[in-house]
């Protein structure tokens, strides 16, 4: 089945394979995407779908350094040929919207953007900056209703400037302790007004941003990513998480968006997402839902198989492989990753793998 296309009521796939969001941190520019990611997304343009790295809808986001946005006509003009590169060769493309919130530091951002955040609380850890090397995280201010709803605001811009862009949709960033999952999660999100303190309190910022952007440009355009018991960024579990993500995904089903993406961190070390609640959230949701997390050719033709899923998301064979839907079809060995090369600037360890045809 892997190999198998698949039609949506809005998008026809090539084949069941996901490439998923991988940050690579080469918008050297004012964040502006540019020729070489053209070059880099066009090269992977096989898979079924690509979802981009995490893209700021915001100048409040762009908490990493090199990072790409999405809300200036630079960035449109920038995207366009990513896009132009993927569809000239068959393929489809939906943009990663990523809002870092509290997980910045302030040499990463231009100047007169804030470090935000559900609360005023740090985000534990450290992360690089060009300027000053590994740093820990800069405090955020806590967002008021006004900055909420200006970041709802952005979110939708940016999804409109996305289908300007030439994308087939957007995919909204819930995961990984970002903006969105900072405010859905327990452990981080500690308001005791309307945006916290229920499972409906901390839902509320997620439906406002997914309402805001199915207005802008449709339902049918718009997926999710969501990391239940992900641990990054200060997150992890809490008692009511999985009601929690029920009524989450329940209320996301009834807008009618596109696609649930489900992240499984477990392959780098987090607890497991447990399969009954996994099976839980795929009935919950009526539309494409897609699994992500440590799979393989075998893993994920059996979890199609078994009917878990309808796409499967690959992230790092996908680095070093940009003939990875070939590979896997052939059954060819993969080529290894240079980690070392994950995030750096130029070429090295981003467009210079080697095809099967090379």
């Amino acid at each position: 089945m892997l190999f198998t296309p698949l039609t949506a009521p809005s998008l026809q796939l090539n084949n069941r394979i996901v490439m998923a969001p991988m940050t690579r941190h080469r918008a050297v520019e004012h964040n502006t995407p540019n020729a070489l990611m053209a070059e880099y997304y066009g090269q992977r343009a096989t898979a079924g779908l690509i979802v981009t790295e995490g893209t700021s809808p915001s100048p409040n986001g762009l908490g990493y350094a090199r990072i790409p946005g999405l809300f200036t006509e630079a960035h449109v003009q920038g995207w366009k040929q990513v896009t132009d590169a993927v569809h000239a060769r068959g393929g489809k493309i939906f943009v990663q919207l990523m809002h870092t919130g509290r997980v910045s530091h302030v040499a990463n951002l231009p100047a007169g953007a804030d470090v935000l955040g559900p609360t005023a609380e740090v985000c534990p850890g450290q992360m690089h900056t060009d300027a000053q090397g590994m740093q820990p995280h800069s405090a955020p201010r806590a967002m008021t209703e006004a900055d909420i709803a200006q970041a709802v605001a952005e979110y939708a811009r940016a999804a409109q400037l996305a289908i300007e862009a030439g994308f087939d949709g957007v995919e909204l960033h819930a995961a990984n302790g970002y903006l969105i999952e900072q405010f859905l999660n327990a452990n981080v999100n500690h308001r005791s007004d309307a945006y916290g303190g229920s499972i409906q309190g901390r839902n509320r910022f997620a439906l406002e941003v997914a309402r805001a952007t199915v207005a802008a440009i449709g339902a049918e355009r718009v997926g999710i990513r969501l990391s239940p018991y992900g641990v990054l960024n200060g997150t992890g579990a809490s008692p009511d998480l999985e009601a929690q993500y029920l009524a989450l995904t329940e209320a996301l089903s009834q807008l009618g968006i596109l696609y649930l993406h489900l992240l499984d961190h477990s392959a780098l070390g987090a607890p497991p997402v447990p399969a009954e609640f996994k099976f839980r959230l795929r009935v919950a949701f009526h539309g494409v839902f897609i699994l992500a997390g440590g799979f393989d050719r075998a893993s994920a033709e059996s979890a199609l198989h078994a009917g878990h899923a309808n796409l499967i998301a690959f992230a790092r064979p996908f680095i070093a492989n940009p003939d990875l839907v070939e590979r896997m079809q052939s059954k060819a060995a993969l080529n290894p990753v240079d980690m070392a090369t994950f995030y750096t600037p130029g070429p090295q360890g981003y467009t210079d793998y080697p095809a099967l045809s090379a």
